[in-house]
């Protein structure tokens, strides 16, 4: 595994936020969570922004959009999938509280239309925060099952152009893990993409080279890395990365969320250390979720 090169130092779209969490670029602005605020930002790449909803939830929730353009919301303490109809009300898209009862909380809306979130899995060890974490698949119709286990600390996924790979990330086992997505969406062939060494990802986006961009708390950096483990550029930053996007005109804008990291006990404070960064890189994105949106089905 070689060292990776840093592309630069970002600059800052936006800051004052909670934590953000689960960028997607839409509609030719990143929207955001800003946790612990229930709200959902929608941000301009000149920074203007503007609190696009608020939602029934605290953190975790996250967000993407069924084929049609309607707004799905993961509800994780809740766990409930929520879309968001024309006229702007929050419905229940799917009821996951018999799969688990611990907190759901990523999400990803393939090019198919098959739903991804994760979370849920058994209650934590004594003295952990988390237990395993895993998988469950919303379908076109509305089945709901799971489809993936044993996920140490599931955090951010993608699927890749073709849709017939997911990745996830393992931030306590400090790996992507890699899924073969079947026709029917379900997962096999689980295998480790990435190896990560002293890294901990988080949220996750690929880019149309096939190199996976991971946000990393701990280590105050987004890496861009190749399947196998090469790290080949970084971004470092003076506060925890919680989650990366690619988007602007061209997708090769490379928006990172960061915020100031104390501990699970204090993600829920009046702090507002939470900023938006961008930089510029040389590749854009690709897969889902997507940041061309227009052309995204």
């Amino acid at each position: 595994m070689s060292s990776s090169s840093s592309t630069g130092k970002a600059t800052i779209v936006t800051e004052g936020l909670a934590f953000g969490e689960s960028p997607r670029w839409h509609d030719s602005r990143l929207w955001l969570c800003n946790w612990g605020t229930g709200e959902i930002v929608a941000v301009a790449e000149d920074g203007k922004g503007e609190v696009a909803l608020t939602v029934p939830a605290v953190l975790p929730y996250s967000i993407d959009w069924l084929p049609d353009g309607r707004l799905l919301v993961v509800s994780g303490r809740e766990g409930l999938l929520l879309r968001q109809e024309a006229d702007r009300t929050l419905v229940t898209h799917a009821d996951l509280r018999n799969l688990s009862k611990n907190p759901w909380n990523e999400i990803v809306v393939d090019g198919r239309g098959n739903i991804y979130v994760n979370g849920g899995g058994p209650a934590p060890a004594p003295g952990e925060h988390f237990g395993p974490g895993t998988i469950v698949l919303i379908t076109p119709d509305g089945a709901v099952r799971q489809v993936a286990d044993n996920i140490a600390f599931a955090n951010g996924m993608a699927v890749t152009p073709d849709n017939r790979t997911l990745v996830v990330a393992e931030s306590h086992a400090r790996r992507l893990t890699a899924f073969d997505i079947g026709a029917d969406g379900s997962l096999s062939d689980r295998r480790v993409w990435a190896d990560l060494g002293n890294d901990y990802p988080d949220g996750i986006c690929i880019d149309a080279q096939g190199c996976v961009w991971y946000a990393d708390v701990p280590n105050r950096h987004c890496v861009r890395v190749r399947e196998g483990g090469e790290k080949i550029d970084s971004v470092e930053v003076d506060r925890g990365c919680f989650a990366c996007m690619l988007g602007g005109a061209d997708g090769r804008t490379l928006f990172i969320l960061a915020a100031e990291w104390r501990g699970f006990e204090h993600m829920v404070s009046d702090a507002r250390t939470g900023q938006v960064l961008s930089i510029a890189v040389s590749a854009p994105g690709t897969g889902w979720p997507s940041y061309a949106s227009g052309t995204r089905w």
